[in-house]
């Protein structure tokens, strides 16, 4: 082996070290550019299969792996988040999505008559302006939009040292005789495939190299048809490790999703072998870069399309293959000892991690859901101790159980998410999900501490005076509106209701001083037993104390939107 050889080796390796990083770099800048919107697009998913599909082939043209689309699916159903319904179209539109990125390496070729229309000739360009973008820019928005340039120049740039390094040996017989003997052979073209796509971790990254090697008039249309159906069947791989110490559920998502990838790789397998067979000149023919795009999406789209009236059957079959296991999920201890913690343990999978953006959005939502626990808690502590009703009281002792559990498992995953590739912005608003979790916690730990007083009204059979009682529902209402606003302005970053937040803390501030001082003088009246007094005043500061805490949630709310 002389010096050239080496040389092309080392040009071919560096050409998809290029190619693949550069792929990376521009699925991590479309990511971060793209959001909290890939979970806001998941959340417009109802039981309609078609959207379903419109919004995994969206997603996936937007993260550039249909693998790691399915992933997050595996994630989400693991959480609860998704049904199996669902997943199933978002699958099989994972799978048309991952298409455009072959359509992206295909552009490579143009041919030398249009060269200045020819991505790679300003590969070098973008690398250029992007880097400059990263490193003299401060926001995050402009950096984001410089990492995709720079992966964008590096793909095509990956592209043109593979190309350039095969080019000189694409008359060796080797080349020939490797693609003849795949193509003769259907199972040894798609083992193929699956290896180099389950090493890659991408059919995306799979089938542009394939194509770059078609770029050089090496690939015969039968060794690329089988290679192509066995790198679908390979991009299961990873959804397949991930499902691993799951729910039941999750894994027949996974399930699903190979299900899905080998029915349609036998269906054209077998269809490609009898068409071979009968035109031998065709499966010999030199397979170019964009007829290999071409295919690949018909491939997917077809195979959708035949499949869709049959994802209820896909849903049956996973069910068939992936059977109820008493130990099947990590939880399992866990709901052994305690199913409600387990439930909420599940809201925080992962595999939710693999996508920043997508893991803030679920952090941001799952504070939401603790903040509505706690407006539950203040609900049943002003019923419990109006009416005296010692069932309200233990349903505020449950549902604080479930606040202090969702305290635990969110601070757990925001420190997580926090160390994750995200933007300044994130960074900021994962800060103050801190904030809230805390202010949330510690109304609740109030609606306890009035649930308490509720317990001892019962037990020591008192009753408010009807003024008394008016007064405090007057107050309880204030509150119950002041923290609602707070969640709702938590949720949208509304103005208007953090305005709301900020008015009805300084009326609750005013009343509660108000009606402070007017017990302590039906107290020195004697109008009042002061042990009865004693209960109103504490019930009094523990709602003053709340909307406290909805004003500190608002403050951080305000900071965000100073930030923007």
């Amino acid at each position: 082996m002389n010096i050239e050889y080496i040389s092309s080796l080392f040009e071919f390796a560096g050409g998809i070290g290029m190619f693949l990083y550069g792929m990376n770099t521009m699925a991590d800048g479309m990511q971060r550019s793209a959001g909290g919107k890939m979970k806001k697009l998941l959340g417009y998913l109802t039981s309609n299969r078609l959207l379903a599909i419109i919004v995994g082939a969206v997603i996936t043209a937007i993260i550039q792996s249909s693998g790691a689309t399915t992933v997050m699916v595996v994630g989400f159903v693991n959480a609860g988040l998704m049904t199996l319904v669902q997943a199933v179209g978002v699958i099989m539109g994972a799978n048309i999505g991952t298409t455009i990125t072959a359509w992206i390496v295909s552009l490579g070729q143009l041919g030398d008559a249009a060269k200045v229309m020819n991505p790679s000739f300003y590969a070098p360009f973008l690398i250029g302006i992007g880097a400059f973008v990263i490193l003299f820019s401060k926001k995050d928005k402009v950096k984001n939009a410089g990492e995709i340039i720079v992966g964008i120049g590096l793909l095509f740039e990956g592209l043109t040292f593979m190309s350039s390094s095969i080019a000189p040996y694409t008359d060796a017989p080797i080349f020939s005789q490797a693609f003849q003997i795949v193509g003769s052979n259907p199972f040894l073209g798609i083992l193929i495939g699956i290896i180099v796509t389950a090493v890659l971790q991408s059919s995306s990254a799979s089938v542009g190299i394939l194509q770059t090697l078609a770029l050089n008039g090496v690939v015969t249309t039968n060794a690329a048809i089988y290679i192509t159906l066995g790198q679908n069947i390979g991009s299961c791989v990873t959804a397949l490790i991930s499902s691993a110490g799951t729910t039941r559920t999750a894994k027949r998502a996974a399930c699903m999703h190979i299900l899905f990838n080998i029915a349609g790789a036998l269906l054209f397998g077998t269809v490609g072998f009898i068409l071979f067979s009968i035109y031998p000149a065709l499966a010999a023919h030199n397979i170019t870069s964009v007829e290999i795009s071409v295919f690949h999406t018909f491939f997917n789209i077809t195979c959708t399309l035949v499949m869709f009236p049959f994802a209820n059957l896909l849903v049956k079959i996973s069910g068939l293959i992936v059977r109820e296991n008493e130990k099947q999920d990590d939880f399992a201890e866990l709901e052994a000892k305690d199913a409600v913690a387990a439930e909420i343990a599940r809201h925080f999978d992962s595999r939710l991690l693999g996508q920043p953006s997508v893991a803030v959005e679920t952090a941001k939502n799952e504070v939401i859901a603790m903040g509505n626990l706690a407006l539950d808690n203040i609900k049943y502590a002003a019923e419990a101790t109006q009416k005296n009703d010692q069932t309200m009281v233990d349903k505020v002792y449950e549902i604080e159980h479930k606040v202090d559990l969702y305290e635990k498992y969110l601070t757990d995953f925001l420190i997580k998410v926090n160390n994750l590739s995200i933007t300044q912005e994130q960074h900021l608003l994962v800060k103050n999900l801190f904030h809230a979790i805390i202010d949330i916690e510690r109304v609740s730990d109030h609606a306890e501490n009035i649930a308490e007083l509720a317990k001892y009204k019962i037990e020591h059979q008192i009753i408010f005076s009807e003024k008394g009682t008016q007064e405090l529902n007057q107050l309880w209402d204030k509150v119950v509106h002041c923290f609602e606003e707070a969640v709702k302005a938590r949720g949208t970053g509304s103005r208007q209701a953090i305005q709301n937040v900020l008015r009805i803390e300084d009326e609750v501030d005013d009343l509660e001083e108000e009606l402070r001082n007017k017990h302590i003088e039906r107290l020195s009246a004697g109008l009042c037993i002061p042990s009865n007094g004693v209960v109103f005043l504490d019930i009094l500061s523990n709602l003053e104390r709340m909307s406290d805490h909805a004003n500190n949630i608002v403050d951080c709310i305000q900071e965000e939107n100073t930030a923007k």
